[in-house]
């Protein structure tokens, strides 16, 4: 059984090594060595630009090039991405696994040549920009060469032939007249085309690889040395000691440990392998077949990239793309996130009623889900209250102490001390044998055993989002930095403290300290090599955009399809999303999407008056971009999960997607309702949001599984199904009976808007010649009213009205006004069909939407009742 257990968890870690960090194995020490080396080295600079050292290093040696290096990381950043991939992935399958040919060795001098020329010789770069010399073009073709096959072996030919495609329209969509039509775009030259992708930051050292280097990377690298440390091991236990005597406890246990390995790992595969080696024997082994139980795992390894902080490193790009805080998108993606865990808890939940499965056996007191639900809003409260008194501790200290943040170290290193001891009084935190005794372990000594590990989660999240009139919130980059560097000390001393409380000798618990720290070093590193290199090639995606307009070709192509119906649209993008995700990282899934088909879904739902806020938008792409990780025939995460499980990787795939069928409908609901993004709510209506949309997604998930209390008839899926979409879209029923705007049209559209109250939401719908194609197309806009005063409204935004009768003709809008991206450069104002507004819409008074929820709870009330009556087994 232990020979076993060995070669399925083997055949897991091969394709996480495949897959993310390089399966390479060269038998020769010195070459083994040097990949070691070369993670190490990259883990090292990345902590080094994000410190403050450069800058003290520079000044006490009056050698200006250790700060100037800060300014050129993003080249040194993709030359370490690149001579990592081609050292630890394979060119191909038949190439050496245990030592390092000639040709990658050539690969690798030309690949880091190419970026490290951009260092060395930027002065004389940044003295002829545009005028690119031989030597520039020359080293920008080996580096794009290099770049896409070090994209081809670390993460195959799908990104390869994208961006391949993207650089031949640069070259060659001139040539088109249908392309030029679209996009006015008249071809480039081989300079200008590779200036513009390697020589500057509009290509592949544009804003992903930018993101990379300052944020990403150190993300990646807290969560490689917290579970190297340990902290991993001690999520899983921790929801194995408080789910695991559930119902289907294992299953449970799976869900919550990979919501918290997820929300730090940048990976769905090496998640699915970390938690799963321990939970998906158990799960079997409490009667789940084999492919549900590495279903569920994948479920919860995929749905733990939707959760913040870390989000599979998008959320560090959506910052940059839709320009807004980073504590906004993480509000805005966390209720989400939550209620699709919840969510699956409850699926599994309901296998377990549907399988009649027991959870395992526990020493002590038995918790039960009122005393867990209790538990983990105590821990909220728990955390909140400490986050108060950390305030009130800062603000005492701001008092004595002119940089009152080293009282706080103080307060924090004693915590830490404190934590330590009392984690000493109890046995190490270590993974049991899956093929052991089916028990979960008590929850106070687990817990306790490695309270610790919260410290640094606690300190990254603080950085990020605390804020009051004399503390300043941090940036993700400086926070991430500050929470790694905790993270190291807490890798290097929790062992030997441990010894030393409990009078042992600590020598040994040193020297495994600092393994833990090397190994969590390199993991980081090898972690990015696939990230590093995916938004270098993904910068040509964008670069090629921003060149050509090629976004406007396939927006075109995309638009014909639909008809101009966002439905049809939506669906669409969320189907290229998942197709394009079989075979993309999470991060450059999203950036390609996003780039290509995000003005889209804005411009087609505003010509259908949707005004669709851009973060929703942008969080649509990504939801389906994720759940390509779980969807066949590709689905990685599902193949490592049939590794460990032995079951048919296809059907795991399957069941895995089917699970996450409620993940899937969360986009297409939030995109309508966006008080699910907690869009303009207050913290009222955003307790009232999440639970009433936690019952309707629990209440879906039980028409999907067919069992609700009991066996459901087809009737009570039915009526499930329909109750959910009342408690989800409220609008949509009240928009059926009572009329959403007031509307009006001509010279009464002006009178409309004057009789507004002051800043009350105009939607002024404009129709007029498309700027490329010259057909009449409609949009709508928002903007506040001025009450008394059309004329001033209109102004205030750029806008300018010119009537003519019944018409109410539009002037262009001048560059830098609000509506000069949007109307500008998207209509023709100067064609013989003027540019105007057709109408104008202020919304209703009406009843409240929240009057719906009455009678849909009642109708649920009346269906427990009757399911109640054929129910063999208690809920619960």
């Amino acid at each position: 059984m232990t020979d076993q257990k060995a070669t399925v968890d083997q055949t897991a870690d091969d394709l996480v090594a495949e897959a993310d960090t390089g399966a390479r194995n060269p038998s020769a020490a010195w070459q083994a060595k040097l990949i070691i080396g070369t993670c190490i080295a990259w883990s090292l600079f990345q902590l080094y630009i994000a410190s403050k050292v450069p800058g003290i290093v520079a000044q006490a040696t009056g050698m200006g090039i250790f700060a100037n290096i800060v300014a050129q990381a993003r080249f040194v950043h993709l030359a370490f991405a690149i001579m990592l991939a081609t050292l630890a992935f394979p060119l191909f399958k038949t190439s050496p696994k245990d030592r390092i040919p000639m040709y990658d060795w050539a690969l690798i001098l030309l690949g880091v040549g190419s970026c490290l020329y951009l260092v060395v010789f930027r002065f004389q770069i940044a003295d002829r920009p545009g005028l690119w010399s031989t030597s520039d073009i020359v080293m920008s073709s080996i580096g794009m060469v290099v770049l896409l096959i070090a994209v081809y072996r670390s993460l195959g030919l799908p990104l390869v032939i994208i961006a391949t495609t993207f650089v031949a329209f640069a070259f060659f969509g001139g040539y088109s007249e249908w392309a030029r039509e679209i996009t006015n775009y008249g071809g480039a030259s081989l300079s200008k085309a590779l200036g513009h992708y390697w020589m500057q930051t509009e290509g592949v050292f544009g804003v992903a690889l930018g993101v990379s280097t300052s944020m990403i990377f150190l993300f990646v690298l807290f969560g490689a040395l917290l579970d190297r440390a340990g902290g991993g091991s001690w999520f899983i236990k921790v929801a194995i000691a408080l789910l695991g005597a559930l119902r289907g406890g294992p299953a449970k246990a799976s869900v919550l440990s990979s919501m918290l390995t997820g929300m730090i790992s940048g990976s769905s595969i090496s998640n699915t392998v970390t938690t799963g080696t321990f939970t998906i024997p158990l799960m079997k082994r409490i009667g789940f077949p084999a492919e549900k139980a590495g279903a569920v795992e994948v479920a919860s390894s995929t749905n733990g990239q939707l959760t913040p902080p870390v989000m599979g490193a998008a959320a560090f790009l959506m910052v940059e793309y839709v320009n807004i805080p980073y504590i906004d998108v993480v509000k805005h993606a966390f209720l989400p996130a939550v209620i699709s865990y919840i969510a699956l808890l409850y699926i599994v939940h309901l296998e377990a009623l549907k399988m009649q499965m027991q959870g395992l056996k526990k020493a002590g007191r038995h918790i039960g889900p009122v005393l867990i639900l209790i538990l983990f809003l105590s821990g909220f409260i728990f955390l909140g209250a400490c986050t108060f008194v950390m305030i009130g501790l800062r603000s005492v200290l701001d008092n004595f102490m002119t940089e009152s943040v080293y009282g706080a170290v103080v307060i924090v290193a004693l915590l830490y001390l404190v934590l330590v001891y009392f984690a000493s009084r109890y046995p190490d935190v270590a993974m049991d044998d899956p093929d052991g005794p089916l028990e979960a372990p008590r929850l106070t000594p687990t817990l306790l055993g490695g309270a610790y590990f919260a410290l640094p989660i606690f300190i990254l999240v603080w950085n990020l989002m605390v804020r009051t009139d004399s503390l300043d919130r941090l940036s993700p980059s400086l926070s991430a930095f500050w929470a790694t560097i905790f993270m190291i000390v807490v890798a290097l001393t929790h062992r030997p403290l441990k010894a030393m409380f409990r009078g042992e000798g600590f020598g040994s618990s040193t020297i495994q300290g600092w393994r833990d720290f090397i190994d969590g070093l390199i993991l980081g590193a090898r972690n990015m090599i696939g990230i590093g290199v995916a938004t270098g090639a993904a910068g040509v995606i964008v670069g090629t955009i921003s060149l050509t307009g090629a976004h406007q070709v396939i927006g075109q192509v995309v638009e014909v399809i639909a008809g101009g119906n966002i439905w049809i649209l939506l669906i669409l993008v969320a189907i290229m999303s998942l197709i394009l995700g079989m075979g993309l990282p999470t991060t450059a899934n999203y950036i390609v999407v996003s780039s290509l088909m995000a003005p889209v879904i804005l411009t087609v739902g505003a010509q259908a008056g949707y005004i669709f806020p851009l973060i929703a938008v942008h969080l649509f792409v990504f939801y389906f971009g994720i759940l390509a990780d779980d969807t066949p025939p590709v689905g990685l995460a599902a193949y490592a999960a049939a590794a460990i499980s032995r079951g048919d990787p296809i059907k795991t795939g399957v069941q895995g997607f089917a699970y996450d069928i409620r993940t899937a409908l969360l986009p297409f609901l939030f995109i309508f309702n966006t008080d699910l993004l907690l869009i303009d709510v207050g913290f009222a209506k955003a307790i009232l949001v999440f639970f009433i949309s936690l019952i309707a997604m629990l209440l879906f998930a039980a028409a999907t599984q067919g069992y609700f209390i009991a066996k459901s008839r087809t009737w009570e899926t039915v009526a499930l199904l329909g109750i959910a979409f009342m408690l989800f879209r409220p609008d949509f029923l009240l928009d059926q009976v009572s009329e959403k705007y007031q509307s009006a049209s001509g010279p009464a559209a002006i009178e409309l808007m004057a009789s507004a109250d002051t800043d009350r939401e105009l939607r002024v719908v404009i129709e007029g010649p498309d700027f490329d194609t010259g057909r009449i197309r409609p949009t709508t806009i928002t903007l506040p009213a001025i009450s008394g005063d059309a004329e001033g409204a209109l102004d205030a935004q750029g806008l300018t009205v010119l009537p003519d009768g019944d018409v109410l003709a539009m002037d262009e809008p001048f560059p830098g006004t609000p509506f000069f991206e949007s109307l500008g450069n998207e209509y023709d104002f100067y064609g013989d069909t003027p540019v105007q507004i057709t109408q104008v819409q202020i919304e209703n008074e009406r009843m409240p939407k929240e009057l719906f929820f009455i009678p849909a709870l009642l109708l649920l009330g009346g269906l427990v009742l009757i399911q109640r009556r054929r129910a063999t087994q208690p809920a619960f």
